[in-house]
């Protein structure tokens, strides 16, 4: 999801289409909260629900740049609250899957819980 986002982008796409899970979900309504993306919109397919993602531009040039996945099937890495650290000095995101639900490194911060870091994006 994160690679096709960045790379619609890049292609110059206005939206995008991704197989839809509530996993997926939850991400998109981040990003969207978080200003990365435009809109999102579950779609139902006959062979299964799609999302659908709006790219968002700034200035004709993707608001996505690039995506850092963090932990992998191969390797998970946890961080507690006071590890949650800032992406490219304020510019970028930590996406955290925390006990409270999917949410940025600021908003674990204020509600004071660690979790799973996902990817980072900027």
């Amino acid at each position: 999801m994160l690679i096709s986002l960045k790379n619609g982008g890049n292609a110059g796409k206005e939206t995008i289409m991704v197989p839809f899970t509530k996993f997926t979900g939850e991400i998109a309504k981040t990003l969207f909260n978080a200003g990365y993306l435009a809109s999102y919109a579950k779609k139902s397919r006959v062979k299964g629900d799609v999302l659908e993602l709006g790219v968002l531009y700034v200035d004709t040039k993707p608001r996505i740049t690039d995506v850092k996945r963090v932990s992998k099937s191969s390797r998970r890495v946890y961080v507690g609250v006071h590890d949650v650290k800032s992406v490219k000095h304020g510019r970028g995101l930590l996406v955290l899957s925390t006990p409270k639900g999917i949410l940025t490194g600021d908003e674990a911060r204020k509600e004071h819980v660690g979790g799973e870091a996902l990817f980072e994006i900027w």
